[in-house]
């Protein structure tokens, strides 16, 4: 067994609980039973009609971020980024890092002319290309303090609260209609601040009922690292847990839990750091604890490296995206999955030189776990892993079906959560309708033509 293959041996040992569990539950929490009632425009029934249903999107959140959006350093390339974004994701998250949103105090990067700042597309930039492709933007992150900008460092908490409130406030203005999720703090586990404010041991429960003032009808999101989110004891006295409930007992409207997932370990280390992070049942444990706060859980942040372009290890790749989505997908309380870095080369978040990136084309000096963690090459070219996560949203999780209705007009079906396309045909015309499947709706549809 190779040293990749070795990855793969607790989902190969729990073999039956993949089986079992998380089928069962995706078939149980992911889908649901619908009866469709079709009639003409004067009420009566389409009877022994035929209706051919096509699932258009889904209701669970797949997602990449956008950092890379209008980025890269040619037209073919920047479309083709484009083109495989849309193709697969619903979801996208944006660069609200305030040192490259706001790098002059009250110089705001929101429009689509801004100075560029590499990998911090501007917003409105991202706003557009989200709606013109139907996928739903995610606000990343509000109060993330180790991004705060360089001219608030060393700044009194009053201070640092004071354009905080300003931040919000221009945000909210702006996007609080046009982003449903927005993640209010993100990584509290830095040893470090810039700012008095960070310890404050208020900090948390003050940022999200900032949020709940300027952003009262989004989902206020908390977040944090891998190894907060995963690599615990499973224990209500693991930090991420504590502080989280700590806040939400003080108060803090937080309406959903976010927990990173990056395999950021270099290849020879990764085996023996990743016994929690790629056992399956110990993921669904940690999801289990953090669910009991009573929240949906949101995987934020996911990087699967290859290590290379070689076939063996970008199968690998492929493989463990197929384990570790399922798993997500299967778990009631998921609600998001969002991967980070679409295209490899272009993460280098220690060394983040655009013309030394252009350079490398490939160098793994640059890290080898930041440059192969993409599902696109850097050619642009898709790896077995984009394919794989194209094949479980639009094939594996996906409904299509042709039914036929009875003398009432009514056909029955079990589907996949989201909006739908039926074709009916009635008196030789093909006529197109939408519906929705949603778990938290009436699943009797009816459809007039």
């Amino acid at each position: 067994m190779s040293s990749g293959e070795n990855l793969l041996e607790l989902f190969e040992e729990q073999k039956i609980f993949l089986e079992t569990t998380v089928k069962e539950n995706i078939e149980k929490y992911r889908k649901g039973d619908c009866v469709l009632t079709v009639r003409r425009a004067d009420g009566r029934p389409l009877d022994n009609a035929t209706v051919c249903i096509k699932q258009k999107s889904h209701a669970f959140r797949f997602g990449a971020n956008i950092f890379m959006l209008d980025e890269l350093e040619t037209p073919e390339k920047n479309e083709k980024y484009q083109k495989c974004f849309a193709d697969v994701f619903n979801m996208a998250t944006l660069p609200f890092y305030w040192d490259s949103l706001e790098p002059e105090r009250g110089k705001p990067r929101y429009a689509k002319d801004s100075p560029k700042v590499y990998r911090r597309p501007p917003i409105d930039l991202c706003i557009e290309f989200c709606e013109k492709h139907g996928i739903e933007p995610r606000e990343h992150a509000l109060a993330y303090e180790q991004f705060f900008p360089k001219w608030l460092y060393g700044a009194s908490t009053e201070e640092v609260k004071s354009e905080l409130e300003r931040r919000y406030a221009e945000i909210s203005e702006r996007y609080a209609d046009k982003i449903p999720t927005i993640e209010v703090t993100n990584e509290m586990g830095w040893p470090k601040g810039r700012t008095a404010f960070y310890d404050d041991p208020d900090y948390v429960r003050w940022c999200f009922a900032l949020a709940e003032k300027y952003f009262p009808n989004n989902r206020l999101v908390i977040n944090d690292i891998t190894g907060a989110s995963w690599e615990g004891n499973c224990r209500a006295t693991d930090g991420y847990y504590a502080y989280t409930e700590a806040a939400m007992l003080k108060g803090a409207r937080i309406d959903a839990i976010g927990m990173q997932y990056h395999l950021f370990q270099k290849r020879e280390d990764l085996y023996t750091r990743s016994r929690k992070t790629l056992n399956p049942e110990c993921l669904y444990k940690h999801m289990d604890l953090y669910s009991g706060l009573g929240k949906p859980l949101q995987v934020t942040e996911v990087t699967i490296p290859a290590y290379s372009w070689e076939a063996e290890d970008e199968a690998i790749q492929a493989q463990l995206i197929e384990h570790l989505y399922s798993i997500w997908f299967s778990h009631p309380a998921v609600e998001q999955i969002v991967y980070w870095n679409l295209v490899d080369g272009y993460a280098h978040f220690w060394d983040p030189d655009p013309e030394k990136i252009k350079a490398s084309q490939g160098d793994m000096t640059l890290g080898e776990n930041y440059y192969y963690g993409g599902l696109l090459r850097f050619d642009m070219s898709p790896k077995p892993a984009y394919f794989k996560i194209k094949e479980l949203l639009g094939k594996t999780w996906h409904t299509e079906e042709e039914l036929h209705c009875d003398a009432n007009g009514t056909a029955a079906f079990r589907g996949f959560f989201g909006t739908y396309e039926a074709e009916i045909t009635l008196d030789g015309v093909t006529v197109t309708k939408e519906f929705a499947l949603d778990k938290n709706a009436d699943a009797s549809i009816e459809i007039t033509l």
